[in-house]
């Protein structure tokens, strides 16, 4: 039964858990057996996408002018009329999105028989350890693109290729197999981070609109204000957590999120799980 505590708290998760490499989906999953509450329920599954929809909007808010020179919209381009000899464009973003959007297609059914909690704790795990993996070899060589406007169009393939893992299995995040992908394709952790961040744009406003379209007739008036909490509730803390993050980015290193999958993984299989 969705409430006004449990549309605020699960607005709170995924707000905080949707762009750092952590996994939203996974945490979403998991904050629902800790409540009790049905994981399959049609209900809370569309209450899960309006709230993405908050965070995915929250996104688009921090990176607006990045968005608006992808378009050709710049101030400074319209301006100006200034046009820089590298800069991260369409084709970039399409290269990054594209594998991930043909294997959720192709195997949509199938993923979904992989949403379970146990399927989380070992993705949080493995993906612990893939993200740790990929700081510790990034480390040890010195990046090729310092920025997004650096990256190659393979680099961005490569790292939608390395997205796919998340699509595949629920719990890995999304952000944690791109980031992880651009430090192994040898891009700088922030630029890793912000191409995650800006391809997550698109790619998750076509799944978002793909699902509320299909559950359109979840919209009654008795729910539509615990909708429209929780998707304000995501998008403040949602764009909170990426400012933050990004602000503090040289100090909080992905081996710090691995520890904290780990611990989650550890507490929910000794303590939460039967």
């Amino acid at each position: 039964m969705l409430t006004v505590l449990i549309a605020i708290l699960l607005g709170v998760v995924e707000g905080v858990t949707e762009f750092i490499p952590v996994s939203s989906t996974g945490h979403m999953i998991l904050t629902s057996k800790l409540l009790g509450i049905d994981e399959q329920s049609e209900l809370l599954k569309t209450f899960e996408i309006v709230i993405q929809l908050g965070a995915i909007i929250a996104i688009t808010v921090v990176y607006w002018q990045r968005i608006l020179g992808l378009l050709g919209l710049s101030s400074e381009t319209v301006q100006k009329g200034l046009t820089p000899q590298k800069r991260m464009n369409v084709l970039h973003i399409g290269l990054g999105i594209a594998p991930a959007l043909l294997v959720a297609f192709v195997a949509k059914d199938f993923i979904k028989t992989l949403f379970s909690a146990y399927t989380v704790l070992f993705a949080l795990i493995v993906g612990g350890i893939f993200m740790w993996a990929a700081e510790w070899y990034s480390s040890r060589r010195k990046p090729e693109a310092q920025s997004v406007d650096d990256i190659t169009y393979k680099q961005a393939l490569l790292i939608g290729l390395y997205q796919i893992i998340a699509v595949l299995w629920p719990g890995f995040s999304r952000s944690g197999s791109t980031i992880s992908g651009g430090l192994l394709s040898g891009v700088s952790y922030r630029a890793s981070a912000d191409f995650s961040f800006i391809i997550a744009i698109p790619i998750m406003m076509i799944a978002t609109g793909y699902e509320i379209i299909n559950n359109i007739h979840m919209f009654s008036l008795d729910v539509v204000g615990l909708f429209a909490l929780g998707f304000i509730v995501a998008f403040m803390v949602a764009y909170a957590v990426v400012v933050t993050f990004l602000k503090h980015i040289q100090r909080v290193r992905l081996k710090h999120f691995a520890i904290y999958r780990f611990i989650v993984a550890g507490l929910f299989w000794f303590f939460i799980m039967e």
